[in-house]
């Protein structure tokens, strides 16, 4: 395991919960009548409950997403951070889809221990061509003071296809070796679909000493499957009222699913 991982979670294989913010200012879908740090509030409370090992904030709802976010939306993901910050128990990440540098910012402005984005690669996507640059986001990290901050790099992009066409573990252990990442996440195609197993296998395979993370569409009868291979994954959509991605999280799925985990874990 990587310093910076080890440091976080410990032996774990960790379970990341998500707390999908509500869209926010200035995005197609804001609702200016939602509370959207008490939206956040109960989210965090219920995974909390449920004993996840940590949780990530992130923006999910700001669709049609952007490769550079306006000011407010991190300025505003900053502010209900803030508000829930003494009620963090737990290790806690952020992402801005689909920015790095806004990610890092709210990261260092919110006091993250971890950050997860595509950093590395070079896509076709739903949002038109995506080039990334991890040199420049590690160093705008570091620069901000915050190198002890872990860096979660998605290989494996969700709305898009890769204009590289080398093997999915064959990019992976590039990005290791070339970017740094402290782990490296497998996703499926789009949020709340699963990645192939034989993708988490092939890149762990590849990748026996930094952990690897499942990303998307982990669920209550495949998370045993799941971290029988991979070091830990993030979960969001499953956990959620009626396993819908916008809805609130369900106590009692969430709860579920935690068991099963640490079942599985055990």
């Amino acid at each position: 395991m990587t310093e910076k991982f080890q440091r976080i979670f410990g032996e774990l294989k960790p379970v990341i919960g998500m707390v999908h913010l509500g869209a926010m200012p200035g995005t197609p879908l804001f609702d200016p009548s939602l509370d959207l740090v008490a939206a956040a509030r109960a989210d965090l409370v219920a995974l909390q409950n449920a004993g996840f090992d940590a949780v990530m904030f992130g923006n999910e709802n700001d669709r049609p997403y952007e490769f550079s976010v306006d000011t407010a939306t991190t300025a505003t993901m900053a502010a209900i951070i803030g508000e829930l910050k003494s009620e963090i128990s737990v290790p806690f990440g952020v992402n801005v889809l689909w920015d790095p540098i806004s990610t890092i910012a709210l990261g260092v402005a919110s006091g993250a221990q971890f950050v997860r984005e595509i950093f590395t690669g070079m896509y076709a996507s739903d949002m038109g061509p995506w080039i990334t640059d991890a040199g420049k986001a590690m160093r705008y990290r570091d620069r901000l003071g915050r190198s002890d901050m872990a860096m979660l790099y998605n290989v494996s992009a969700e709305f898009a296809a890769s204009l590289d066409q080398r093997p999915l573990a064959d990019r992976a252990r590039s990005a290791v070796f070339s970017s740094i990442p402290d782990a490296i996440l497998v996703s499926g195609p789009i949020t709340g679909e699963a990645a192939s197993m034989s993708d988490l296998s092939s890149v762990k395979a590849v990748l026996p000493d930094t952990p690897v993370l499942a990303n998307t569409g982990v669920k209550h009868d495949t998370v045993s499957d799941v971290l029988s291979v991979a070091d830990g994954c993030i979960v969001g959509s499953s956990i959620k009222v009626q396993g819908n991605t916008w809805n609130p999280v369900d106590a009692a799925r969430a709860k579920k699913f935690m068991s099963q985990a640490r079942t599985a874990r055990t």
